[in-house]
């Protein structure tokens, strides 16, 4: 999971016009780039997945991390400057703290899933990190103060079962598919990934999505520059070329995600992430010799329904919330 990831938050605000402003043709258009934006986005985050693994296998995840949020701040910096007010307004926050404490949770976030697919492998890990919005919605009651109905309840029961199965702690040792020690580190990050997406929502309500954004990326690297020099390492001239690769994709998959949002709504875009699992799941077999077992198959499937569930569950509240707020103003 990457400060990039569909369920991170939205950046920066759409651009095009109101649904009901523009005609259909344009709509069906503008929807199939906004689809296309976000397949080739998800694909992007999959291959830096494999990457990392590659990397983290072969080097401390601190420093990958380090000089993955190098190229990630700098394209901050220069999103923030070029929106209105530049970097005077992104860097003004009303919820400075829990900037910082959000932005912390994701560098570290970000360390900790390149030690999980390191160490347990890339499809397991992608696997528990779809249980991200699960967690989501039990951090949401207590954190944002919002009230979740029997049905979100339902989904979060069935995603935390899904959750189980992955792990599936009946099976004897992690070569069968089962419960190790290791598998503490995909589901800390999918922990982590929960509450940093509260804690975006928590900002969120004063302050913008570019001054998220920045904050994301001038925090998480100075974090990460700070602990770095003690996990320094001399990676070979090819793996430069690789670390290289790894942030242009970085990059690269910002500005697609960014475009997706442009032309899709975020309850569209959230379920196109779940296909990282597939093609996530192609690479750990083809390129790392990784095995799919049942249990990863079967959980994965009911994590990605409950998530894809509950995601849908919120957005409809929200949508009544706004029609109920609509109707007792006029």
């Amino acid at each position: 999971m990457d400060p990039d990831r569909p369920s991170a938050e939205r950046v920066p605000d759409r651009a095009i016009p109101a649904r009901h402003d523009v005609g259909n043709d344009f709509l069906m258009s503008s929807s199939r780039l906004g689809y296309l934006y976000a397949i080739l986005a998800v694909t992007i985050f999959a291959s830096q997945d494999g990457i990392s693994k590659y990397l983290g296998e072969q080097y401390p995840p601190v420093f990958i991390a380090m000089i993955r949020y190098f190229a990630f701040a700098g394209f901050a910096v220069l999103l923030a400057a070029r929106a209105p007010g530049g970097l005077r307004v992104a860097s003004h926050s009303r919820r400075f703290w829990i900037q910082c404490f959000r932005s912390l949770l994701l560098a570290l976030q970000i360390v900790v899933a390149i030690q999980a697919f390191a160490v347990v492998g890339l499809i397991q890990s992608q696997a528990i990190f779809a249980s991200a919005p699960i967690f989501v919605a039990l951090l949401s009651m207590p954190v944002l103060g919002e009230r979740v109905g029997w049905r979100r309840w339902l989904a979060i029961v069935v995603g935390l079962v899904g959750v189980v199965i992955l792990l599936n702690p009946g099976a004897v040792g992690e070569a069968a598919g089962g419960f190790g020690w290791s598998t503490a580190w995909p589901l800390a990050g999918a922990l982590m990934m929960g509450a940093y997406a509260v804690t975006t929502r928590l900002a969120g309500r004063d302050d913008s999505s570019i001054t998220s954004f920045y904050y994301t990326g001038i925090v998480g690297m100075l974090v990460l520059t700070a602990i770095g020099p003690f996990f320094l390492a001399s990676p070979t001239p090819g793996d430069w070329v690789w670390i290289g690769i790894l942030c242009m994709t970085g990059m690269s998959s910002h500005f697609l995600l960014i475009k997706a949002y442009e032309h899709l709504d975020a309850v569209a875009v959230q379920p196109i992430g779940y296909l990282q699992l597939v093609v996530g799941a192609f690479i750990g077999v083809f390129v790392f010799g990784e095995s799919l077992h049942l249990n990863l198959v079967l959980g994965a499937g009911i994590v990605i329904a409950a998530g894809a569930f509950t995601v849908w569950r919120e957005h409809v509240v929200a949508r009544r919330k706004l029609a109920e707020a609509k109707s007792g103003s006029s």
